[in-house]
């Protein structure tokens, strides 16, 4: 009996050293961001933070895909060569990306997938996680604010324009929500266009010719950040400020100036970049250590802004202008 407490004993210690070994071993984890700025730069950091406190040594190989398939695959070839153990990515598409992404499961590297991701078969397949805020409910806050702002308006029938970034299905997705929820409260609102702008430049370029070609046009619907921005200057450069408004999703601080000003921009919903990075990050790390979670998706919270205070406060709560 007590060569038996003591083999238990001994047993137990070494399980100890084991585990302590296992937390302080050296990770390396690949990350790839859609973009450099606005969100992107959020996440980004987010992930640097998580590594700081996750309490092992972290090495993160990141770069900027720029919204381009094929500097994806290439970046998630040279992570698998570096043998990293595990990638962190936003998918540039829901179909295109996953050829680079099987690579990397198939070398036995877990993927995590963080705001958009691959269509429902593959991401089953492939995807380790996937931590997001969901799309539906991102769209479905923001119509509801729209609803309630044209309820007080007595405005039953507007008419507007969406500013879309329907090259990835998440952002398909959030529109299906906004209309939902704006349609149960205003039966009579109208999609009277839909046009790609989620680059900024390219966003106030369209929204300007939406605004000539249809005058009667009461708001925007920016479904990301550069779409948002990006109809709220178009607003302004053709003069309907007072006349139109923009509903739009993700918080920059520029965004949140303009929702301050309150003006034209009347509600933002936001996914913390940094959060979504962070939660990111730990997925990454429990997937290295054999604990996936059930169900791969990873649920983050969604967040509302509608007034100017919410801008105000938006902006002091992230003086380093990163969301």
């Amino acid at each position: 009996m007590k060569l038996s407490r003591q083999a238990a004993l001994l047993t137990a210690a070494v399980l100890a050293g084991a585990t302590s070994v296992a937390a302080q071993e050296d990770l390396k984890v690949g990350a790839i961001y859609m973009d450099a700025q606005g969100f992107y730069a959020g996440v980004r950091k987010g992930i640097q933070t998580g590594a700081a406190e996750a309490g092992r040594k972290l090495d993160i190989v990141e770069t900027n895909a720029q919204g381009d398939v094929s500097k994806e695959s290439s970046f998630i070839d040279s992570l698998i060569s570096a043998g990293v153990q595990a990638i962190i990515v936003s998918p540039v598409s829901a179909d295109g990306s996953y050829r680079a992404i099987r690579r990397a499961h198939d070398a036995g590297i877990p993927v995590v997938c963080y705001n958009t991701c691959l269509n429902e078969e593959d991401m089953k397949e492939y995807i380790s996680a996937y931590a997001v805020g969901d799309p539906f409910e991102f769209g479905h806050k923001l119509g509801d604010a729209a609803a309630d702002y044209f309820i007080a308006e007595k405005n039953e029938a507007p008419k507007i324009a969406v500013l879309n970034c329907e090259f990835v299905e998440v952002c398909v997705t959030r529109r299906k929500g906004f209309e939902e929820a704006l349609k149960a409260k205003v039966p009579g609102a109208e999609i009277v266009a839909n046009q790609e702008g989620a680059v900024l430049d390219k966003a106030v370029s369209v929204a300007s010719t939406m605004l000539s070609s249809n005058p009667d046009i009461d708001a925007f619907f920016g479904e990301a950040g550069g779409a948002t921005l990006g109809a709220a200057r178009a607003v302004m450069s053709q003069g309907k400020t007072g006349e139109v408004v923009v509903f739009g999703g993700d918080m920059t601080t520029e965004i949140a100036q303009e929702l301050a000003d309150f003006s034209i921009i009347k509600a933002v919903v936001d996914i913390s970049g940094q959060g979504l990075g962070k939660l990111a990050l730990a997925q990454a790390i429990k997937s290295i250590d054999g604990e996936p979670p059930e169900g791969i998706k990873v649920p983050y919270d969604i967040d509302v802004y509608k007034s100017s205070t919410d801008g105000k406060a938006w902006l002091e709560a992230h003086a380093d202008g990163i969301p």
